[in-house]
């Protein structure tokens, strides 16, 4: 087996990613995986991380960390491809040990450490779209308004990971977050209204266990676009164990449907997370599009 490069984030799951460090890389040598690992230093890092250990020739690059260092290295190895002319970019390894891990449960990757490295052992892959929002590239998943709220809202919760860290996050965007007016246009349609929050799903969960876009795949060639009504906070509340279960699909506040090519403006300034990393705060306009079977994945 060729030698493969490993991209650690330190921080991913609240520091645990640090402290599992000596276990990753004991596993990776017990399985015979030849292997070169290493840190990111600060959020971004990782993008251009990957882009160097793809255009060097490792043949396998592996995001150790949650959603966020997946996506970086998503972005690395899409560029890469970029630079080199080539259409699809490769090959993606995830050690899921991040807060929510929602790429590695949507592509059946195992959340047991070890499992997940004898995947990468084994090296079976399959081909994925991506996103692309303003020229970021995306695996699973875009949010405006409320949903990159929660978000910013997560980031300051220090002691919990996984569902419950987002579930106390909503609570706290809840109580001050407005439902500006926006205007989005797709392939075939348009509208304009005042709405709580709008979800473009690659992926059909985020935040670790809401499927805002239920029945989004990630190899059809489409982008799943939900949007959400303006509501007060009871309805609010109420929606929310149907969005946990992706059972919401006929309620009333709820708008879905699928496109290859999404416009959203609003001239409220918009927070906007692409795979739970904050990448606008004041965002009036973003442009998302797909780019079908761009990505290499092992799962």
């Amino acid at each position: 087996m060729d030698k493969i490069k490993v991209i650690l984030n330190p921080y991913a799951g609240r520091w645990l990613a640090s402290r599992l460090r000596p276990v990753i890389e004991e596993t990776l040598t017990a399985l015979d995986i030849p292997f070169e690992l290493e840190l990111t230093t600060k959020p971004g890092t990782g993008i251009e991380m990957a882009r160097q250990a793809s255009l060097d020739g490792f043949p396998v690059v592996v995001a150790a960390g949650g959603d966020g260092t997946v996506s970086e290295v998503v972005n690395g190895l899409a560029l890469a491809a970029d630079d080199l002319g080539k259409p699809t970019a490769g090959i993606l390894g995830v050690l899921p040990i991040g807060s929510a891990n929602d790429m590695a449960e949507i592509d059946g990757v195992p959340i047991q450490l070890r499992a997940a490295c004898e995947a990468i052992k084994r090296g079976r892959t399959r081909r994925i779209d991506l996103g692309v929002v303003n020229g970021r590239y995306f695996d699973n998943n875009v949010g405006a308004g409320f949903e990159a709220q929660v978000t910013i809202e997560s980031r300051k919760i220090k002691l919990l990971r996984g569902t419950l860290l987002y579930l106390i996050a909503v609570f706290r965007a809840l109580s001050h977050y407005p439902s500006p007016t926006m205007r989005i246009t797709w392939d075939d349609g348009e509208l304009q209204r005042s709405l709580l929050m709008v979800s473009i799903g690659n992926g059909r969960r985020t935040g670790g266990g809401f499927f805002v876009t239920p029945d989004a795949v990630q190899d059809d060639g489409l982008l799943d676009l939900g949007v959400a009504n303006a509501l007060p906070r009871l309805q609010i509340l109420q929606l929310l164990p149907k969005v946990m279960r992706g059972t919401h699909k006929n309620d009333p506040a709820i708008f879905l449907t699928r496109s290859t090519h999404i416009t959203v403006e609003s001239d409220y300034p918009l927070p906007v997370h692409a795979d739970g990393e904050i990448i606008y705060t004041d965002a009036k306009r973003l442009d998302i599009s797909i780019q079908p079977a761009r990505l290499e994945m092992i799962v």
